[in-house]
């Protein structure tokens, strides 16, 4: 997929642009870092708290999980499997074969990001625009997928391999326990992260002619 090459005002645009096509799903991971934890807890904070939200209502809720505490949430989602095979619901054969190895590859990586939105932070906002109510949900969950992405995408930068991952609500009674996290805290996704190991998959384009447009642009 090539592009004209353009000159930024700022070269910092191009540095950014750069992290973008880097970010990568790679699960491949290993149980260290290329930086300090204080690195790792600067990106996220930072990205909780500027990452934007309609209304300015800050309804992201993020836990930083590393070495032993990130084990735990694979540990759930294996128990949890475990009970669905025990129920009949997953074959034993699948979870042996894919679900397990899976997961251990989960818990083997250095640490784990949980991405959740309180939903009770809107009851005053959603009272006070009525006509925009059913809009402030789906609101949240675009401002929670933008402090993913901006995680994903700068624990990248700074050296890490990782990958999104969606096990609700399978895990969440047990996560809210393990953490003592308050109820109105609704998980949305796990970013799990770590030392790469291997490499991105191969990723296909799509044709971007048919996928972006542009209009009034000058000569």
């Amino acid at each position: 997929m090539g592009s004209t090459a353009v000159e930024f005002k700022n070269p910092a645009t191009a540095t950014l642009l750069d992290a973008v096509k880097a970010r990568r799903t790679i699960y491949g991971l290993k149980a260290e870092s290329p930086v300090s934890d204080d690195v790792i807890e600067s990106i996220v904070k930072d990205s909780v708290l500027h990452v934007p939200s309609s209304f300015n209502s800050q309804t992201s809720r993020v836990v930083l999980l590393l070495k032993e505490e990130h084990e735990k949430v694979w540990n759930i989602a294996l128990q949890a499997m475990e009970g669905l095979v025990a129920a009949g619901a997953l074959p034993k054969e699948a979870y042996e074969s894919s679900t397990k190895p899976k997961l251990e590859a989960f818990r083997a990586a250095y640490g784990t990001v949980l991405f959740f939105v309180d939903y009770d932070a809107l009851k005053d906002i959603k009272e006070k625009f009525a006509i925009y109510a059913d809009k402030f949900d789906p609101f949240a969950l675009e401002s929670n997928a933008m402090s993913q992405y901006l995680v994903w995408t700068a624990l990248t930068s700074e050296g890490f391999g990782a990958n999104l991952q969606h096990y609700s609500p399978l895990i969440d009674a047990q996560i809210q326990s393990q953490w003592n996290l308050p109820a109105s805290w609704k998980l949305d996704a796990q970013l799990v992260f770590g030392t790469p190991v291997s490499g991105p998959g191969e990723k296909a384009f799509a044709p971007i002619e048919d996928r972006f447009k542009v209009f009034g642009k000058s000569a």
